[in-house]
């Protein structure tokens, strides 16, 4: 048996899913999983820099765990490792870029043959180099919900953004490949998959294809149901909505990267529509769909967003017919356009504003449940939960149910009148 290690990802679903291929390589490699990351060998950190703060958390477990285990190498590895500028000062025995990790097995030989050349211990190589999709698919899983990647980086370059540093221009998973892992899970009992990866709006691209395509061929499957990572508003076209209204497999949940809802500030932040065109868009989306779920990313004080602008964002969004927005403060980073505007937002204003924006989503997600309360819904339910000990159920549109049973409730799917359940 080789050494131990034990795993931390940290940021998005396509993060996680990478952590849990890189456990999958290390175990086919005869590595052992460590149950206590204070018993490894290898301490592997898989990071996120969509923020300052996702930086500082990387910063403060490296340090925590030398605190706890002085003998194990560490690896750093995800977004961070790949942006960062004084790698060397990072505190990792082995730093992995992004398009590395997923050959982590050979790097762990290195180190584990005693290899100390420091010419080996960074591999990070320029991302935008990168032209492939990494062809590689999850096969354990303990997930009622796998997610699937079929997108990688972003040709996108929005002003506040670092990840196209950290990820690289857009790539994508072949269709053939896709569609192989979506058969492959149906065949094995699953029921749902989640589309995920870093702009799946942008796939297909490079092939003279786009995600429509992609789902029209999903659609000849046996899998129940499927759900699709984060969308631009310019990426949802009449074309689009047409085929997932009649759809029998696509769950109404849509998750829109919206940032503002001011022109100015978009204009700024360098997305290419308005707040009346997104608009649009949602009201076709609640028109097209009973009861979907309609969540959005929203950024508070971005350079220059005054109180004004902020409030012409906050009423846009109270009438916008949304169920829910994930709002966070803008973060400052270098080597981004934004990071070098002038009329910085005090870090104070900030977060009153996503405050604001949190007691909003409470408010419009308050109104959703509601609207849904006397509905019958189909359920899939996935796990008993820690809060109250119940089965954790999703509907299609999002809506999370609990119910009182014994572990045959797991991967089955129902049909409920919400009414009679604890729901959130």
């Amino acid at each position: 048996m080789k050494n131990s290690f034990y795993i931390k990802s940290l940021g998005c679903k396509t993060n996680h899913i990478e952590g849990q291929l890189i456990q999958q390589e290390l175990i086919k490699a005869g590595y052992e999983p460590a149950k206590n990351q204070d018993l490894c060998d290898f301490f592997i950190l898989n990071t996120c820099s969509v923020t300052s703060h996702a930086d500082n958390q990387a910063l403060y477990i490296i340090k925590q765990f030398k605190l706890k285990n002085r003998n194990a190498k560490i690896i750093l590895t995800g977004c961070f490792a790949q942006t960062a500028e004084n790698k060397e000062a990072l505190g990792a025995d082995i730093i992995l870029g992004n398009d590395e990790k997923l050959e982590i097995v050979k790097y762990l030989e290195y180190a584990e043959n005693g290899i100390q050349s420091s010419k080996k211990e960074i591999h990070v190589e320029d991302i935008f180099s990168v032209k492939e999709f990494h062809h590689k698919s999850l096969e354990f899983l303990n997930t009622t919900r796998p997610s699937i990647k079929i997108q990688e980086g972003c040709s996108n370059r929005c002003s506040y953004c670092i990840i196209p540093y950290a990820r690289g221009n857009s790539r994508s998973e072949s269709i053939e490949n896709v569609i192989k892992q979506v058969n492959h899970l149906a065949e094995n009992g699953y029921k749902e998959v989640v589309f995920v990866g870093i702009h799946i709006g942008e796939w297909g691209r490079e092939f003279n294809q786009n995600l429509l395509d992609l789902l029209k061929k999903i659609e000849d499957t046996e899998i129940l149901r499927y759900r699709l990572g984060s969308l631009y508003v310019t990426e949802i076209d009449e074309k689009m909505i047409d085929f997932l209204k009649q759809s029998e497999k696509f769950c109404p949940h849509f998750h829109l990267s919206l940032q503002s809802m001011c022109d100015k500030t978009l204009k700024s932040m360098n997305r290419f529509y308005n707040a009346e065109y997104a608009k649009s868009v949602i009201y076709e989306l609640n028109k097209n769909f009973s009861n979907p779920f309609l969540g959005c990313d929203i950024i508070t004080g971005f350079p220059g967003e005054s109180e004004e602008d902020f409030e012409i964002t906050y009423k846009a969004l109270e009438s916008s017919g949304l169920s829910f927005i994930h709002s966070f403060p803008y973060s400052r980073r270098k080597g981004t356009p934004a990071c070098n505007m002038p009329n910085q937002v005090y870090e104070h204003v900030k977060k009153e504003r996503t405050k604001k924006l949190i007691q909003l989503s409470e408010n419009l997600h308050s109104t959703f449940l509601s609207n849904n309360k006397n509905t019958i819904q189909e359920v899939l339910f996935q796990k008993k939960s820690a809060k109250n000990g119940k089965y954790l159920g999703v509907t299609r549109n999002y809506i999370k149910l609990y119910k009182e049973s014994d572990e045959s409730l797991w991967n089955c799917v129902q049909n409920l009148n919400l009414r009679d359940y604890e729901i959130e």
